[in-house]
């Protein structure tokens, strides 16, 4: 059973979703901590150190051991219910692009311990988010203001992230129209600036059979929160969801020719 965070003067509010564990107190947010925490909590220091906004900040740990972050005011995002808005796409399209430009410059020069492993930088890859799925957004006032959840950030390549980001933002994980889907990709190609739309849309089978493979290795070695995943179906669900995106990439290729 979760326990309540520990040395908090103000009621703590357990929050859905995650990982569970999760827990607003005041304005933080206390969250369950692994091998990978100490080196998402430099990242996100030294992000915080470059000026990039919509990231939480670290506070340290609680008295139980759980990273204790800020918490950004707004509301997530219902992915199975609700498509974002043209802006709102927009808006993180043009946060991930920032966040991407700025985490160039952060290159440890030793190997650290993420979420799927001790690994060095190789040529050509960046500090990734990793999961900016929109359900990992915050709208407020119908603007994108945050990305949450940074446990599974590390090495990866760029247009990796900008694929996930569709995955779930066009949305690609599921039916709809090819002509919409094929727009949106465009919007996200042109506001990124860096590929075109058939590019992106042929990196996300590799992105998000990636994540199934990651998935499977973590419920192996029994981390909490890929056994969580495996609760929700996972990761059968994703690959069954990208056994039906192939067979739905020829109709987006023919709109966007």
């Amino acid at each position: 059973m979760n326990s309540v965070p520990r040395g908090t003067e103000e009621t703590p509010e357990h929050l859905p979703g995650g990982t569970g564990g999760v827990w607003k107190v005041g304005r933080t947010v206390h969250r369950p901590t692994g091998a990978w925490t100490p080196a998402v909590h430099r990242l996100l220091r030294w992000l915080a150190d470059q000026g990039l906004g919509g990231i939480p900040h670290v506070h340290g740990l609680d008295d139980d051991g759980r990273e204790v972050l800020s918490y950004i005011e707004g509301r997530g995002v219902p992915v199975d219910d609700e498509v974002v808005l043209d802006s709102v796409l927009v808006e993180a399209v043009q946060w991930l692009r920032e966040f991407h430009d700025v985490v160039e410059d952060f290159r440890p020069t030793e190997p650290l311990t993420w979420r799927s492993g001790t690994a060095e930088l190789e040529p050509g890859q960046i500090i990734c988010h990793a999961d900016p799925g929109a359900y990992n957004w915050i709208i407020q006032s119908g603007h994108f203001v945050g990305m949450i959840d940074w446990d599974l950030a590390g090495p990866g390549r760029a247009i990796d992230d900008l694929a996930f980001l569709c995955w779930t933002a066009v949305p690609l994980y599921r039916a709809t129209d090819p002509v919409d889907a094929a727009r949106r990709l465009d919007l996200v190609a042109d506001t990124y600036g860096e590929w075109g739309p058939v590019t992106v849309l042929n990196a996300v089978v590799d992105r998000m059979t990636t994540a199934t493979e990651r998935i499977a290795a973590g419920i192996e070695r029994g981390d909490p929160g890929m056994v969580a995943l495996a609760s929700r179906g996972e990761p059968q669900r994703t690959r069954d969801r990208v056994a039906d995106f192939r067979t739905r990439i020829p109709a987006i290729e023919e709109a966007l020719a």
